[in-house]
């Protein structure tokens, strides 16, 4: 006889079929030993020598599937009601079958690379990973995958994702887009020629293991930041990951969506006082002295607020985004492609017809801090131009 020790990686119910496999064919019976993690389990198993391996860690899901199955078909998206998916996965069956469609091809690719894990167990292991914040033992046990099967399939999701971000993030300069635009935001406040509603959030991070420094923010924490623009309905039209001790100014100046808008000749973005006032970028009256600069800096306001909104709404649905469980565990490099691919699922939601603003969070706004200027720093190009939308349109 030879002793060795077994850890199964798996859940529960997944290790407890492998562990009747395993007594089945070596005849001997298996003892726990401990737990090495939630869902890792180490026996000790006596056998006969020629059966002997001295370790072995075993993939509950490989040994009861193969890697020669095409699909490991888990969990039935038809058997279960569009309430236990909502308070699971965080969207309804019709999007979610949308959602595996608009991957599968990409999903089974890499799938044939790995494991065979269908593309409809991926999504919805990466959906309930991205709207509960954690890879936690019970979603795993939902659909039948371990901790970490979870982890490949968040993993190759996000890069899914990632890679139709052009499809669904895009900033559109057609006239037709743009005059579409003017009137929506106008018909929100006032405010007219309005392309889009400029601002920079933080998501918490863990501090990365080399130049952490460059990612801790104003607030003291390590971060991304995301400088977003969104329209009217809160569909985003640019969404843009930097280091989080980056200054709000500076991520704006080195984004592709300045240098998109520098030669812009019609409308522009709304900014809160934080940044610079530009030709394509109004912001609010520092001082307002006059009756229609304080209803030009109220318009703003109400108008500029959608894009906080937006993003409470997607911190509510994503909950990976909100810092309630902790900070996002990763790289930055893995922070960012895992926020990107949130924002690509908030559109791609939009594009459904789901209501961007559905879960959205009450909070008290952040009330922003002027920017450091300079009289050389001024545009009085972009001041004229402030003076006579005032006039204009708010006297």
């Amino acid at each position: 006889m030879f002793s060795f020790i077994v850890v199964l990686e798996g859940g529960p119910p997944v290790q407890s079929q492998v562990i009747s496999t395993l007594q089945q064919k070596t005849s001997a019976s298996l003892c726990l030993l401990k737990k090495s993690s939630p869902t890792a389990c180490c026996y000790h198993h006596r056998v006969s020598l020629c059966m002997a391996i001295p370790i072995a860690i075993l993939d509950c899901d490989l040994l009861l599937h193969g890697r020669g199955h095409k699909t490991l078909e888990r969990f039935d998206l038809d058997t279960v009601s569009n309430s236990v998916l909502l308070s699971n996965f965080g969207f309804p069956r019709d999007f979610i079958l949308y959602l595996v469609e608009l991957l599968r091809e990409t999903l089974s690719r890499r799938t044939l690379r790995s494991r065979a894990i269908s593309p409809e167990v991926q999504v919805l292991a990466a959906l309930g990973f991205y709207t509960s914040g954690s890879f936690q033992t019970s979603m795993g046990d939902i659909i039948g995958i371990s901790q970490a099967s979870m982890s490949r399939c968040v993993t190759n999701v996000t890069k899914a994702l990632v890679e139709k971000a052009p499809q669904f993030i895009t900033f559109n300069k057609d006239p037709s887009n743009r005059e579409y635009s003017f009137q929506e935001f106008q018909r929100v406040a006032g405010f007219p020629a309005v392309l889009g509603v400029l601002d920079c959030v933080q998501v918490a991070i863990k501090a990365p293991n080399s130049d952490a420094s460059s990612y801790v923010n104003k607030k003291g924490f390590h971060s991304i930041a995301c400088q977003l623009v969104c329209n009217a309905r809160g569909l985003l039209l640019s969404a843009e990951t930097w280091p989080g001790g980056l200054q709000d100014t500076k991520i704006l100046q080195r984004s592709a969506i300045s240098k998109q808008l520098q030669d812009n000749e019609e409308g522009w973005l709304l900014g809160d006082g934080r940044y610079p006032l530009k030709k394509w970028l109004m912001t609010p009256v520092e001082s307002p002295g006059t009756a229609a600069e304080f209803q030009y800096n109220l318009a703003h306001t109400v108008t500029h607020e959608i894009v906080d909104r937006t993003f409470r709404a997607i911190q509510t649905r994503f909950r990976c985004l909100d810092g309630i469980k902790g900070n996002l565990q990763y790289s930055p490099e893995r922070s960012s492609s895992i926020l990107l691919a949130c924002c690509v699922l908030h559109n791609a939601s939009l594009h459904s017809g789901l209501d961007a603003w559905t879960l959205e969070r009450t909070e008290p706004l952040e009330q922003p801090k002027g920017p450091e200027q300079t009289l050389e720093d001024r545009d009085s190009e972009a001041e004229e131009l402030r003076k006579h939308i005032i006039l204009k349109h708010f006297s």
